[in-house]
């Protein structure tokens, strides 16, 4: 499997996004977009199923929101991917990465399970127990999968940081204080 890491690390866009000044903080911040236009249009539909919003016409209201939704994945999907393949070698072992991922599959689970929810109730936006149930676990979801967001991409740098602070505190300890 690290050899496999280790090929996307090394196709051409990856080097490219490596080298360049400019294209891996666009990538970047339209991650971070991405995912702020996710979770925003996820949350505003949850918070309607339990009970928010409801002065809005809830067709149109989840019409837009479910397009915002869909687009913003896509482009989530796209640059995390970009964001992954620059490390993808070191991300892959890190217990974050792993975490978020599985964040996420349970958020898609939750997601086709409201989807049948829906089907089998005949109704864009069902009512009762198991879709308020459905949207508590959503918002949840949304709040833990971006818990590890910002800590991935600087967990390295700080492990890196944390050991250099250590052996500066060791070096520090073992020279005599300065008298004034």
């Amino acid at each position: 499997m690290d050899g496999f890491f280790a090929g996307i690390e090394q196709l051409a866009l990856v080097r490219g996004l490596k080298a360049s000044f400019v294209a891996y903080p666009i990538v970047n911040a339209l991650h971070i977009m991405s995912v702020g236009a996710l979770l925003t249009s996820v949350w505003l539909m949850d918070l309607r199923i339990l009970g928010a919003f409801r002065s809005l016409p809830q067709p149109a209201f989840v019409a837009l929101l479910r397009r915002t939704a869909l687009g913003a994945f896509g482009g989530a999907l796209v640059t995390g991917s970009l964001l992954f393949s620059v490390r993808a070698s070191e991300y892959a072992a890190t217990p974050i990465f792993l975490a978020k991922m599985t964040l996420i599959l349970l958020a898609g689970a939750n997601f086709l399970a409201f989807m049948r929810l829906c089907r089998a109730t005949g109704g864009d936006e069902p009512a009762g127990g198991v879709a308020t149930m459905l949207a508590v676990l959503s918002l949840c979801c949304g709040c833990l999968c971006c818990s590890p967001d910002g800590l991935l991409g600087f967990s390295t740098e700080a492990s890196e940081a944390l050991a250099f602070a250590t052996c500066e505190m060791v070096r520090g300890s073992k020279r005599r204080p300065r008298r004034g």
